[in-house]
């Protein structure tokens, strides 16, 4: 047999005495120290999250908003594929690189409508449905550029019938109807913006056996009776707001999947099956033409939390005797739409994600919602390349999105998100949304609870924009004793696919609340230049908190996030829910009892954390062999939320995992803890049968296990090596110092290094 295929020849060993091990260890560990106390050390992170904090500039948001808003951009259009490069264009000035990601969706325009009332014996009314120019509007020339009102996904279709008036159109409403004997089926329902999300109010109307919806602005919720815009806030008489009613997350033809090249998708036939999209048409009117068809409205009159403002003539419920004519027929061309996604990579743990989100498509101007937020995060943009330059690199890598058709149904979130689930499931430590950044004074924050004492601190270290003698915290606590945070249930905005879909830790924030020009022709520049934020120093505090939300999560070693308070949470949310389904049969304690887990859970990692930063300020050995306990520290506390998902998700609503927060079931915009118990609930009331009930107690159980699921995420035990890995020969732990100094040398990146650890533990190799 020829040498060549015999196998190889072992080396001599060479086994050194135990002094010459001895001097070896010595002599490397004396190096190795000597190198740790001369290098230069990294710079303070802190101070690079103080300059971004000292560094604003109102002058390129306002320029940024200006270029975002000249024209109307609904998603699709080539104005808003001109507003996608625009961004794109702008992070790559800044040095982020950046790309773009396509998906071809379902999206929804008009062709046609028309609504004709008839008074008998007048003659028939036919509404313009037009919004009218202000006199010097600057954007005149373009505004004819802005789709006609209507609403997205609404039903191709006529409707006749008699009107009746339903308030916000809520399922409370329809019950109070009921109870004054008013029946509404075979009626077109007139309905007022407000409480709920629009598409419920078409959806709730067709389930009480309505034939047609038409929505107004009433000017006790908008303004506009006496002065309006350009000359005040409120919207004018003509302001119409349009928007979606699409009730769905994502697009209508790919429910769960990414609606990437030639892939799977439901026809219109089966969209309409789902009970995603409305069965009957609907149109949204203005405060002019609504306030003419309820003079057309007899019969009973409204409860007095039913009326107008003051002065205003009284509202009565019909039907009838007014008779409206509705026709609206659309079109839904599968159309590709635009994200915009930059990527600052992190230098320590790349393969860990912090992620800024807005979108861009606007229904009009979109001087508002959303472009305060586009360019919010091109500042945020501009102060990150300060930073960059004067050598700042993230901890974690920090991705900057921009959504496209969010109007529509957050289909550019979701559809990415649907994309890259598996891995942002394993690798997004949390998703910061920002939709509408300025819509006036007062901060409003919503987030998932571990997020609540990091908003609190760092709304501590931004000047408020209003009052420049306390900060944005003194004054959004104002007289109370802590901030009200509201909770991501509701599906409002971007936030939803990262938290509801995967469980994303996640935090929802903006300057002011409700503004009366929403979703019409008057939410441009010149509002928010008079109104919303004239100097733009709103602007200047949201990318402030925005972004230093972001530094913190993407730089500190230790996520900031505390269990504890979501443990509180929970805890609050459950004596509410005992409340409700007092004296039925229904048992808490499983839930009380994980709660209680969840503290302990909670307080054990804050002590586990105290220790890990002790051992850290000890010598080189220590600091590199808790590197591995940091990382795994650091998962639990990222995964924590994951663990209150479930794969089936909610029963009838299989893409909402989230078992804690989602939607509620009658209104998009409500957010409900326990989405799952509560969605029995309301049937158990409604049946009162023992199945019914019996269905509440698995829904209480379903929470639980999560709930000790995500404090089984917290409770786990360090990996600790020298517990858990056989004893090495003397000269393999030479070898493993060898290779420490590599690491110091060269940074390898920590996923990396413990990946190479774990193994070389396993067999046996190495001995930490």
């Amino acid at each position: 047999m020829e040498e060549s295929l015999l196998p190889p020849k072992k080396p001599p060993i060479f086994k050194p005495s135990p002094s010459t091990t001895l001097t070896l260890l010595i002599t490397i560990s004396l190096s190795l120290s000597l190198i740790h106390f001369t290098s230069p050390q990294p710079p303070n992170r802190t101070s690079f999250h103080s300059l971004f904090l000292s560094s604003p500039d109102n002058a390129t948001i306002a320029h940024h908003l200006l270029s975002l808003t000249r024209r109307p951009h609904i998603a699709g259009s080539p104005a808003n594929s001109d507003a996608a490069s625009y961004v794109l264009s702008t992070l790559s000035t800044y040095s982020i690189p950046t790309h773009f990601t396509f998906y071809n969706v379902s999206l929804s325009y008009p062709i046609s409508r028309s609504l004709i009332l008839t008074l008998p014996p007048n003659t028939p009314t036919s509404f313009s449905l037009l919004q009218d120019i202000y006199d010097g509007d600057p954007f005149a020339e373009v505004a004819s550029e802005a789709v006609p009102t209507f609403h997205a996904y609404a039903k191709s279709a006529s409707a006749a019938g008699h009107v009746a008036y339903v308030n916000y159109g809520r399922v409370e409403d329809y019950a109070t109807l009921e109870a004054m004997g008013v029946n509404v089926s075979g009626a077109v329902v007139l309905a007022k913006y407000g409480k709920i999300y629009r598409g419920d109010i078409v959806r709730n109307a067709y389930e009480a056996g309505a034939v047609g919806a038409v929505v107004y602005t009433d000017t006790k919720d908008y303004g506009g009776d006496e002065r309006w815009f350009p000359d005040d806030r409120w919207m004018p008489p003509s302001g119409v707001q349009v928007g979606s009613v699409y009730t769905g997350k994502g697009d209508p033809t790919t429910p769960g999947w990414p609606s990437s090249g030639s892939c799977e998708r439901l026809s219109d036939e089966e969209v309409e099956r789902s009970g995603e999209v409305p069965l009957i048409p609907s149109l949204p009117v203005s405060s002019a033409d609504g306030k003419m068809i309820l003079q057309a409205i007899g019969g009973h009159m409204a409860p007095d939390d039913w009326q107008g403002r003051a002065g205003s003539p009284v509202y009565s419920v019909g039907p009838g005797p007014g008779y409206l004519n509705l026709t609206y027929k659309g079109t839904r061309p599968i159309t590709t739409i635009q994200n915009v996604v930059g990527v600052i990579e992190g230098a320590e743990e790349p393969d860990r994600y912090v992620i800024l989100g807005n979108h861009r498509d606007a229904w009009t101007f979109g001087a508002v919602d959303p472009n305060s937020g586009t360019a919010t995060l091109l500042e945020v943009a501009r102060r990150l390349e300060k930073l960059q330059k004067r050598g700042w690199k993230p901890r974690r890598t920090i991705v900057l999105c921009n959504w496209d058709a969010e109007e529509y149904g957050l289909i550019g979130s979701t559809e990415w998100v649907e994309e890259n689930r598996e891995l942002l499931a394993s690798r997004a430590v949390a998703y910061i949304n920002v939709d509408i950044a300025v819509a006036g004074p007062g901060f409003d924050a919503s987030s998932t609870p571990q997020i609540d004492k990091l908003l609190e601190h760092v709304t501590q270290q931004v000047q408020d924009p209003d009052n420049s003698s306390q900060t944005v915290y003194e004054s959004w606590t104002g007289s109370k004793d802590s901030p009200m945070i509201g909770r991501l249930g509701g599906g409002g905005s971007d936030y939803a696919a990262f938290v509801q879909h995967v469980g994303v830790p996640a935090v929802d924030m903006s300057f002011g609340g409700g503004y009366p020009v929403y979703h019409s022709l008057y939410d441009d520049f010149i509002w928010m230049q008079k109104f919303g934020d004239p100097m733009f120093k709103r602007h200047v505090a949201a990318a402030s908190i925005w972004g230093l939300l972001a530094l913190k999560l993407a730089d500190e070693e230790f996520l900031p996030f505390d269990y504890l308070s979501y443990a509180f949470e929970l805890e609050k949310s459950t004596r509410e829910l005992e409340n409700e389904i007092m004296g039925k049969p229904i048992d808490l304690i499983p839930l009380y009892k994980s709660i209680e887990e969840l503290k302990n859970a909670a307080t054990n990692i804050n002590v586990q954390r105290k220790e890990l930063e002790r051992n850290g300020r000890a010598s080189v050995w220590g600091k590199e062999k808790d590197k591995l306990k940091v990382r795994e520290l650091n998962d639990r506390l990222m995964m924590a939320e994951r663990a209150f998902t479930d794969r089936e998700g909610l029963s009838e609503r299989q893409w909402y995992k989230h078992l804690v927060y989602a939607p509620s079931k009658h209104n998009d915009y409500g957010s409900k803890s326990f989405p799952g118990v509560d969605d029995t609930i309301e049937k158990a009331k409604s049946l009162d049968t023992v199945e019914t009930w019996k269905s509440v107690q698995h829904e209480v159980w379903r929470v639980s296990r999560a709930v000790t699921h995500a404090s089984l995420h917290e409770d786990m035990e360090l990996v600790d090596a020298p517990k858990r890995c056989p004893p090495a020969h003397p000269i393999k732990n030479i070898k493993l110092l060898i290779n420490r100094f590599t690491h110091l040398k060269f940074m390898l990146p920590i996923y990396r290094e413990s990946s190479q650890m774990r193994n070389l533990c396993r067999e046996g190799v190495i001995q930490l």
